[in-house]
């Protein structure tokens, strides 16, 4: 079952390659069929096997042998083993697919944020609708503790964003990383909110510091938060709750 569920994680990801492609260019991620972004050579179906398509070709397109990216592969291989995590963590179970999901859409959301500085405010009202969904089908948290979490996620960083404004006279919080984290909120609820909040300041702080000490980024370079949000929502919905019951039984 392992294998059958990786297998099906790496086909994911390949859809998932697509949809970071396609979405920040305002295409459909349907239509058409997958092409070389160098060439636009239409890709047959030997091109399209995830990762291994990749190693064959060695990482060049067969039909103008440009690079290929190397986020094609991370990305399949990613999906992959976050699908497995999800299955081995709750088996095959509704609640298995729901947090999945959400991983998926973040998946595409880092990636995006990375490449272009943004967060579609399409991929957020997914988010949104898939958190609704789930209520309404009594999976997940209920409406009462989204709505916490939504206001756990969203307001520390809304208040850190007028802060910046007001004190340093700069943007210190995106507006997608604030709908971000409160779509996030919603769907996971206050409690796995709270410690996704705390994950990603912490894993965004290291990062950030460590591309300081490296002089791989600049005091006043921009660095995307989304990733970070994302990691660390994909953590508490893993282990978020032993998370929270060592921090109880530790230190209350």
């Amino acid at each position: 079952m392992d294998f059958v569920v990786m297998a099906f994680g790496l086909l994911i990801g390949s859809f998932l390659n697509v949809c970071i492609y396609r979405i920040p260019r305002d295409e459909s991620v349907v239509f058409p069929g997958s092409r070389c972004p160098d060439c636009g050579a239409r890709l047959k179906p030997a091109d399209l096997v995830p990762v291994i398509s990749f190693l064959l070709l060695k990482g060049r397109c067969r039909y103008c042998n440009r690079p290929i990216s190397w986020r094609y592969p991370l990305v399949e291989t990613l999906t992959a083993c976050l699908m497995w995590l999800f299955y081995r963590h709750y088996g095959i179970t509704i609640m298995a697919a729901y947090y999945a999901f959400i991983g998926c859409l973040l998946v595409v959301v880092a990636f995006i944020d990375l490449s272009h500085q943004e967060i579609p405010n399409g991929l957020v009202l997914a988010l949104m609708v898939v958190g609704l969904a789930a209520k309404l089908a009594g999976i997940g948290v209920g409406v009462v503790d989204g709505l916490y979490g939504l206001l756990v996620g969203g307001a520390p960083l809304v208040l850190i964003a007028v802060i910046s404004v007001l004190a340093l006279r700069r943007e210190g919080m995106g507006g997608g990383d604030i709908k971000l984290m409160a779509a996030v909120g919603w769907c996971l609820g206050w409690r796995l909110t709270a410690i996704t909040l705390i994950l990603s300041v912490y894993i965004g702080g290291l990062v950030a510091l460590m591309l300081l000490c490296f002089k791989i980024k600049g005091r006043k370079d921009y660095i995307p938060y989304g990733p970070f949000i994302a990691l660390s929502a994909i953590i508490s919905m893993l282990w978020g709750e032993r998370i929270l019951y060592w921090y109880i039984s530790s230190f209350w």
